[in-house]
């Protein structure tokens, strides 16, 4: 039987578990989280997980780079063009059975990601920049303009302070949409952060491994409790799944034109926020 408190409420059900959704406008950089806070305050029950997309908290924190001020050096123009167009995007990619929209996504690489290769060898080195797409897990699809938004800062903290905002016996947990694999029982990721028993931080060789290893789903960043990777990662595929089900998901810089209407170098403030975003859900057992 499903309570009656929820009845008015919007809702979905995805298995054992009750999935409510946080709606808000576009967060702001230097803005604070209370759009996320407030109505979890609300809304949460002691037991529930509260799960948060990485790109706004980092865009909250200001972890915004603007990569039209960087030149790409001829090590970024190979990587672009050779390694990931090419190489990847027409060998490596299609023999190792990588997604067929990422080796489509690497055979269109526009212009402007010689710059971004550019910006992820000097913030984080070849070891990131070699992987063909989404490095370091840096995101260009939710930020204004040129800019991109970097990894949060310390995502284990922010989830702490967010409980205690909250004010209940909750799991506040941050993820990325990029993967965690396990091969041998073990757990790894090549993004640069990862909460305990994800060995993080293996950039390329991390993502080369991993297309020989099981694909976990997302990953989780950090936590506001001590948990297992298992449910850290069980939480972060509900959320995942949740957002995959929306029409506004920006997975990819492709998928803002159709979005939000716009060129992606003439993405504004105002036009990410004509849309309804839903930087975090609520997951309660049923």
């Amino acid at each position: 039987m499903m309570s009656d408190e929820l009845q008015n409420i919007k809702h979905v059900i995805n298995g054992d578990y009750i999935v409510i959704p946080i709606e808000t406008g576009y967060i702001k950089p230097n803005e604070d989280l209370s759009c996320i806070i407030n109505p979890a305050k609300e809304l949460m029950k002691d037991g529930d997980y509260l799960v948060i997309a990485e790109t706004p908290i980092s865009v909250s924190q200001n972890r915004l780079v603007d990569e039209s001020e960087y030149t790409p050096s001829l090590t970024a123009k190979f990587l672009t063009t050779v390694w990931s167009k090419y190489l990847w995007g027409y060998a490596l990619g299609p023999l190792l059975g990588i997604k067929k929209r990422t080796i489509k996504n690497l055979r269109r690489l526009p212009e402007e990601t010689k710059a971004h290769k550019e910006v992820v060898l000097q913030l984080y080195g070849l070891k990131h920049a070699l992987k063909p797409a989404s490095e370091a897990g840096i995101d260009l699809s939710n930020a204004p303009g040129t800019c991109v938004s970097l990894l949060p800062e310390n995502p284990e903290k922010v989830a702490k302070k967010i409980k205690k905002e909250i004010g209940k016996e909750v799991c506040v947990l941050i993820i990325d949409t990029d993967a965690t694999y396990m091969k041998n029982g073990k757990y790894f990721t090549g993004l640069p952060i990862a909460i305990d028993g994800i060995e993080a931080d293996r950039g390329f060789f991390g993502y080369f491994k991993g297309q020989l290893s099981e694909n976990m789903g997302s990953t989780p960043l950090g936590c506001s409790e001590k948990i297992s990777v298992e449910d850290g990662l069980k939480f972060a595929n509900i959320a995942e799944d949740y957002q995959k089900s929306l029409s506004t998901e920006m997975k990819t810089i492709h998928s803002v034109k159709s979005v939000l209407g716009t060129e992606m170098s003439e993405v504004t403030v105002e036009t990410l926020d004509s849309i309804t975003h839903t930087p975090a859900v609520i997951i309660r057992k049923k």
